[in-house]
């Protein structure tokens, strides 16, 4: 690929894909969706809270080379609305203040480390990764022009999303300040039908007492 810059007198193209697919198997695509649809939710009601998953983020005007799609991000003080990619001198300069990378069997530690290096250079202020085989989570945190490694992960809370991160021997929990959980799309369906039950239940029981339910 050629690298564009502002003194070139052809106009620079900005792809909206790098031509890498979003994720390399059904666990970690079920994570990636977890995570940005728990942060959707999360921030469903600020209007300027946006929240983008394999997203392209352009940090540098001029430059179509310097790029990353995080799996998901989450960007303070920017409307919601729908973008082909994330160009940072159009959205006020402000860059993703967090993201969230689900690590695949194919990512490699050398990607893994030029991640990292971007996020740092590029002004994350907090950075989330996540194995889903392994059950290892892990955290950075900035301070001043530098990510620094969270020591104690385990009970962590996010100071930019509030939520809180738990692990189990077999499992990432992400819980909101609310205390609810981030759940994935069946997760959400089985929550659901336990609760239609429930009321079901509750219905009969009335019904028995003579009282009709359907008068509440």
């Amino acid at each position: 690929m050629i690298l564009h810059s502002q003194s070139s007198t052809q106009p620079v193209v900005y792809p909206d894909s790098d031509g890498q697919p979003m994720s390399d198997n059904t666990k970690q695509f079920n994570w990636i969706t977890k995570i940005k649809d728990g942060l959707e939710a999360l921030f469903k009601d600020d209007a300027n809270v946006f929240v983008a998953g394999d997203l392209l983020w352009y940090p540098v005007e001029g430059n179509n080379v310097i790029r990353r799609a995080p799996d998901a991000m989450v960007v303070f003080g920017r409307p919601k609305g729908d973008r082909g990619s994330y160009k940072q001198w159009e959205e006020a300069n402000i860059s993703p203040q967090v993201v969230f990378e689900v690590l695949s069997p194919g990512n490699t530690l050398t990607e893994m480390a030029k991640k990292l290096q971007f996020y740092e250079r590029y002004g994350v202020e907090e950075y989330y990764l996540y194995d889903p085989d392994r059950i290892d989570f892990s955290g950075w945190l900035r301070s001043g022009t530098q990510l620094e490694v969270i020591e104690e992960i385990a009970g962590w809370v996010s100071p930019r999303l509030g939520v809180r991160f738990e692990l189990t021997s077999s499992n990432l929990e992400i819980i909101r300040p609310d205390g609810r959980r981030f759940l994935s799309y069946v997760e959400l369906e089985q929550e659901a039908e336990a609760e239609r039950q429930q009321r079901e239940k509750l219905a009969a029981k009335l019904r028995e007492l003579g009282v009709d339910p359907d008068s509440f």
